[in-house]
């Protein structure tokens, strides 16, 4: 078994197959969104033909949506998977973030988180698209003054329920909508049925992967977890690999990988984030080059799917640092001018 190639090509990023990114994000059950400009190259990067305006209609039009959930942070998912994620994640990750209010000394009283998420909701309706800084003023009109920090709680927490999702694309700042405005009304999915559904997402996007694995990307507790996996029966099965028990998908992608391409990856990837095992593509002595143990990520390179380098998405020229010996510079050349047009656009 060759891992790095499985896991390029289920991710697709090895002969990707899609052309839309709502199939991209829907393929791969939900994506790390923390950088607000690099989510959308972690999307079309793993499009035939990265288009920063394919994107951007994705996304304005609610096919694409991003809010806070699994393990209290963004994500993006797709319209078809909103509502059963929010079911299937969202009670813990509102228990997560109360857990954080209170560590903070913060408590929000259930009155005012009422008040507050009406307010919120009504303004995300008129306005369409909101920012934060039209949620303190909807507020100071009715009296109510908030720091920052209390009004972020209320934000998250108002998506992880359901009621805010994600906005119109803007370049630097993230907007606001009211769901039942961006998403279809909402089904009410059975809890097994949800849990078998992602959990097949996520074996069938980045494996081969383990069970501790799984447990990370979703936040779900390990019973969840084991369950997720006996709901699929005999769709899965268990592969060893170097000692470790990984579990691969019978549809699992195994054809189309080819030697000699490099990957500019930007920061909090699924190709690192979505995984505990990363050293099976990152060399454990050049952990630290691409993330630190407080959970912020660097942009990285991969050459055959092996992370040897760092690069920097907002210079006007390829700038890279290869820790892992120098790499094919065409490739890299070819990967940046890929970046270039997708960015340019």
């Amino acid at each position: 078994m060759n891992p790095i190639a499985i896991r390029l090509l289920n991710q697709q990023l090895a002969s990707p197959q899609f052309n839309d990114p709502a199939e991209v994000v829907g393929h791969m059950g939900a994506m790390q969104a923390q950088e607000y400009r690099m989510m959308r190259w972690a999307v079309a990067m793993r499009t035939r033909k990265p288009s920063h305006t394919t994107f951007k209609n994705a996304y304005d039009e609610g096919r694409v949506i991003r809010l806070h959930l699994m393990r209290g942070t963004w994500q993006l998912v797709s319209c078809d998977d909103y509502w059963p994620m929010v079911d299937l994640f969202g009670p813990k990750a509102i228990a997560v973030t109360k857990g954080w209010m209170s560590s903070n000394r913060i408590a929000i009283p259930d009155e005012e988180q009422t008040l507050v998420t009406e307010i919120l909701a009504q303004t995300a309706h008129d306005l369409h698209s909101v920012t934060k800084e039209d949620f303190k003023r909807a507020l100071a009109a009715k009296g109510l003054q908030m720091d920052n920090h209390r009004l972020s709680y209320h934000i998250r927490i108002a998506e992880m329920s359901g009621t805010l999702c994600s906005g119109d694309l803007l370049p630097m700042k993230a907007t606001y909508a009211l769901t039942a405005d961006k998403v279809k009304q909402r089904v009410k999915t059975d809890r097994d049925e949800a849990l078998m559904r992602f959990t097949l997402k996520y074996f069938r996007s980045r494996q081969p992967a383990t069970l501790e694995d799984f447990v990370w990307w979703s936040g779900l507790n390990v019973s969840d977890c084991r369950r997720g996996i006996t709901l699929l029966g005999h769709d899965i099965h268990k592969v060893t690999w170097r000692g470790r028990d990984f579990y691969m998908t019978d549809d699992c992608r195994t054809r189309g990988f080819r030697k000699g391409k490099a990957l500019l990856i930007p920061p909090y990837d699924e190709f690192l984030i979505g995984y505990k095992s990363r050293d099976v593509v990152l060399p454990i002595e050049h952990r630290h080059r691409a993330h630190n143990n407080s959970g912020i990520f660097q942009p990285v390179i991969a050459h055959d799917g092996v992370i040897c380098g760092n690069w920097a998405p907002f210079k006007n020229d390829c700038q890279v640092e290869f820790f892992e010996g120098e790499k094919d510079a065409e490739a890299i050349k070819d990967a940046w001018l890929t970046y270039v047009r997708f960015r340019q656009r």
